[in-house]
């Protein structure tokens, strides 16, 4: 084959739908879910979720994980990619499979494995407004909550702790794109249409990390810890951390999940930092120095057609 010549290309996809790995479907199966996305939502038909308590999956779309297929140029096939291949968490709900999950943390830092998932709790509430008056603030009315507790029952004092689960966003084409593509497509696997990825920038350090610093300096006033639950590919994007060897040492307690070969969750490792590592961790980066940043400063406005210390016209 002549250099330079495509062999193979690589895009992230569908990996469950509805629950089921979207290689398992029949082209007749993929074809019905993607008819059911060009029914108005408040139309469509409910499909059980496998994992949650959720009686009905929530999910616009219906895609639990995404993972990497690719495309041969010799064969023609499409399969999942033989690198990176592995499901990327897009809803929280998947990782509630089996209560595996619940069972872990309330082991880990409860020391009882039948500790319950109460849901959420109210955290915050409203306080007066810049300009307001105390009396003019009517009601108490929330504005923040712990996404999920986890309590031992019948304690008292009560046992229990915080869990924020966070699944991955996705960035490029719209998910509309596949399902058209499954439409078209005939029996075959068709390759993911567009061009998405996981973005994990999205989903920690804008979203995740925000939520770890507004609950955990309560928490950890409380003795209370937090427990956080990404998948391997999740943590693998992260910065690394100090790990801290004792449960009494940490606020914030990592349960890092992963999927087996027949995409079952599974326990994966655990880490055991404070809320300052986990922020640093989630940031992934370090600020340059002043002197470089100049530099790049500089850099700017000679790209922006000004000279260095050169004013910009008014003209």
């Amino acid at each position: 084959m002549a250099a330079g010549t495509l062999t193979s290309t690589t895009r992230f996809g569908i990996g469950e739908w509805y629950g089921k790995p979207l290689t398992a479907l029949s082209p007749e199966q993929r074809r019905d879910f993607a008819k059911m996305q060009l029914i108005r939502q408040v139309g469509r038909p409910p499909q059980p979720c496998p994992f949650g308590e959720m009686t009905s999956c929530w999910k616009v779309g219906g895609v639990c994980s995404l993972r990497k297929y690719q495309w041969s140029a010799k064969t023609g096939a499409v399969s999942v990619a033989s690198e990176g291949g592995g499901l990327r968490t897009t809803c929280p709900s998947r990782f509630e499979e089996n209560g595996v999950i619940h069972r872990w943390i309330g082991e880990v830092i409860l020391n009882n494995p039948n500790a319950r998932p109460i849901g959420q709790v109210s955290f915050l509430q409203h306080v007066p407004l810049i300009g307001m008056k105390e009396d003019q603030l009517f009601h108490k009315e929330e504005v923040g909550r712990i996404d999920n507790v986890l309590l031992v029952p019948g304690t008292r004092p009560l046992q229990w702790c915080a869990v924020e689960i966070q699944a991955v966003y996705f960035s490029g084409d719209r998910m509309e794109r596949e399902f058209e593509e499954i439409l078209a497509a005939g029996d075959a696997l068709p390759l993911p249409a567009g061009r998405r990825r996981p973005d994990y920038r999205s989903s920690g350090p804008k979203r995740l990390m925000p939520q770890l610093q507004i609950k955990v300096p309560t928490l950890r006033r409380w003795a209370k810890k937090m427990a956080v639950v990404v998948d391997e590919d999740f943590f693998r994007a992260m910065g690394k951390m100090k790990v801290e060897d004792d449960m009494s040492n940490c606020d914030v307690a990592w349960f890092v999940a992963r999927y087996d070969e027949n995409l079952k969750l599974v326990r994966g490792d655990v880490y055991l930092t404070t809320l300052e590592e986990s922020v640093q961790s989630l940031v992934a980066g370090r600020p340059v120095s002043l002197s470089e940043f100049e530099q790049r400063i500089q850099a700017k406005l000679s790209a922006l057609g000004s000279g260095p210390h050169q004013a910009p016209s008014n003209k």
